[in-house]
């Protein structure tokens, strides 16, 4: 049962919910560090992550690696991130949002630090798998906690726009990339690039001084510490869940493969076939962050005023005509820099929904595990698209690859979707 002052506020939020007032001034403190928290974490997540995307060509030059050899070292990432990720939620439910939040973000950035020291291709695989324990579970973790501590009216708008801080990270590595090989031969400039991935590690000192744990965790953990019960970690596939589990898997599935397809390969293909330079190379993929940026931000919106199902249908639809005619229509390099707008702008735009809809699909006993499975189960099935990507491009081209694969994906979204219940607003 929430406390007189918690319900009090609840009312209150709710009441001046279409008032017009920003819904972050309705936060009280507590919720806006843990606000401020998960978008510096999801950003964090996100450069370390994407910071192999632009050092992927070189590698393959450097190195000597083939394609497919160069995929896996991003596949394997993405399949122990789902395995870390399931088990920080289970985590989470059991020990706190807020300290399970610290030690993945801990983990991923020290696992980041000792892959630019790496001497050969064994020794990326194994860091790459071992940084993948802690990126899985920042995202589930974040997106629990912040969803828990907002009104419902705003879930979609907060949880969404703590995403937009993917753009960010992914910014700050585009930008880093260019100096770093204007500045330093190759060989040294993607090194540097990992070293700079220790410094989010700092966050975690943030997070432990300044954000408390939300009081519908608190109440729950209450509630177990006075004799009730702990819900199996297989709760989940219980009759009642399974099916919405299976669904909620299959939707993040296809969310995340369409975009790592895309993403993953996106640097190499514009130096590799399109022989563009560094400096060009990063002029192109600023437009797609901006326009990502821009779709997080609007779909965050959308997803509390048309409802999380019918914006997941909007964005589907436009990744999948971005990404095709983007990758297979005989475009001049001046006409790919400004489609890569809408191309951001949609592949991005989709994920604002995810994190509220998974918070909403499930109690609060067993919220974090339920939300890190079928979000990281998608990543680890999504995990297979970068390898086959590289593996299909021999034959096809690369272009071709990304299409094939970024548009089956889009299509499993939209058929997922029809099949999951809307739950806009719903209270937790």
């Amino acid at each position: 049962m929430m406390t007189p002052t918690r319900n009090a506020q609840e009312v209150s939020l709710r009441a001046r919910a279409g008032s017009g007032s920003s819904w972050y001034a309705e936060l009280d403190p507590a919720g806006k560090r843990a606000f401020k928290a998960s978008f510096a974490g999801w950003a964090t997540d996100a450069f370390d992550f994407m910071v192999f995307s632009f050092v992927l060509a070189s590698l393959i030059d450097l190195w000597g690696l083939d394609r497919g050899k160069a995929g896996l070292l991003s596949t394997v990432t993405l399949i122990f991130s789902s395995v870390g990720g399931w088990i920080a939620g289970i985590l989470a439910d059991r020990y706190g949002r807020v300290k399970v939040l610290q030690g993945t973000i801990l983990w991923f950035s020290v696992c980041t630090l000792a892959i630019g020291f790496a001497q050969n291709f064994e020794q990326i695989f194994v860091l790459r798998a071992l940084q993948g324990l802690g990126f899985g579970g920042e995202w589930a973790v974040g997106a629990v906690l912040i969803g828990e501590i907002v009104a419902p009216a705003h879930r979609g708008k907060a949880v969404g726009l703590v995403q937009s801080g993917w753009a960010i990270g992914w910014g700050c590595a585009a930008i880093l990339y260019s100096i770093a090989f204007s500045v330093l031969p190759e060989s040294l400039a993607w090194r540097s690039l990992f070293w700079v991935g220790i410094v989010p590690a700092l966050l975690v000192l943030y997070i432990r001084k300044h954000v408390p744990e939300p009081d519908v965790f608190v109440q729950a953990d209450a509630a177990r510490k006075h004799g009730a019960s702990q819900p199996s970690v297989w709760a989940i596939f219980s009759r009642s869940q399974v099916r919405r589990t299976v669904l909620a898997a299959l939707l993040c599935t296809g969310i995340q493969g369409g975009f790592y397809a895309m993403s993953t390969w996106l640097p190499a293909f514009l130096k590799i076939e399109r022989h563009l330079s560094v400096l060009n190379t990063s002029a192109y993929l600023f437009v797609i962050i901006v326009g990502s940026f821009c779709g997080y931000v609007v779909g965050a919106y959308l997803s509390d005023f048309w409802g999380r199902r019918r914006n997941f249908m909007l964005f589907s639809a436009l990744s999948l005509v971005s990404v095709c005619l983007y990758l297979t229509l005989p475009l001049s390099n001046a006409q790919m820099l400004w489609l890569g707008f809408p191309l951001g702008f949609s592949s991005c735009g989709i994920f604002s929904g995810v994190g509220a809809y998974l918070t909403e699909l499930y109690p609060s006993n067993f919220r974090a595990n339920a939300q890190s499975f079928t979000y990281n189960f998608g990543r680890g099935i999504a995990a297979l698209f970068p390898s086959l990507v590289g593996m299909l491009s021999h034959s096809l081209g690369l272009a071709l690859a990304i299409a094939i694969f970024s548009g089956a994906a889009y299509g499993v979204v939209l058929l997922a979707v029809l099949l999951l219940p809307e739950t806009k607003a719903r209270s937790l």
